[in-house]
């Protein structure tokens, strides 16, 4: 199973809007981060982890209870979900994605996404500006998934460790 990469209808709310020209100045590294607290990415990348360890829990305890015929202890669930939790959580990406972000879009389109994002429009003068930055959005959204998965541990091995232990351990006498 590949590791989690969270939050790609998360990365998209933001990175299917991203452009991709230089910058990367600690006024862009403000701006970006600006643009991802007011799109609530952060907030969408760690409610789309939260889904996805759901989903992962689930498999492992449908795979279990068919294989074994033994329910997956909550305590096994719930060191898998710490796992997931600790190692996914927005705060050890954003930096990185906020340079991401920095490096790809110029002041001027986090400017115009931030607007966007609240609600101001696009003025009529920057349409084609706009244009060009949603063109992009899907190489920032690589990017980002890249940068995610090079600098995540994962819990893959740690969750096949656990279940097996489990596994291990005698049934219980009913």
């Amino acid at each position: 199973m590949p590791r989690l990469l969270p939050g790609r209808a998360a990365l998209i709310c933001v990175f299917g809007l991203a452009g991709l020209s230089a910058a990367g100045g600690e006024e862009s590294i403000e701006e970006a981060n600006r643009l991802l607290r007011v799109t609530g990415t952060g907030e969408l990348f760690d409610s789309a982890t939260r889904e996805q360890t759901r989903e992962i829990i689930r498999t492992y305890s449908l795979i279990v209870a068919s294989s074994a015929d033994r329910p997956l202890p909550r305590s096994v669930r719930d060191a898998i979900a710490e796992c997931y939790s600790r190692n996914y959580a927005w705060e050890n990406f954003a930096e990185g994605i906020a340079r991401i972000l920095a490096d790809h879009l110029s002041e001027k389109e986090l400017r115009l996404l931030i607007g966007i994002h609240q609600n101001r429009g696009v003025p009529p003068m920057e349409i084609e500006t706009f244009r060009r930055t949603v063109r992009k959005g899907d190489a920032i959204a690589a990017a980002s998934a890249e940068y995610i998965y090079d600098n995540s541990t994962g819990c893959v091995d740690r969750d096949a460790h656990l279940i097996r232990r489990f596994l291990a351990e005698p049934r219980p006498e009913l």
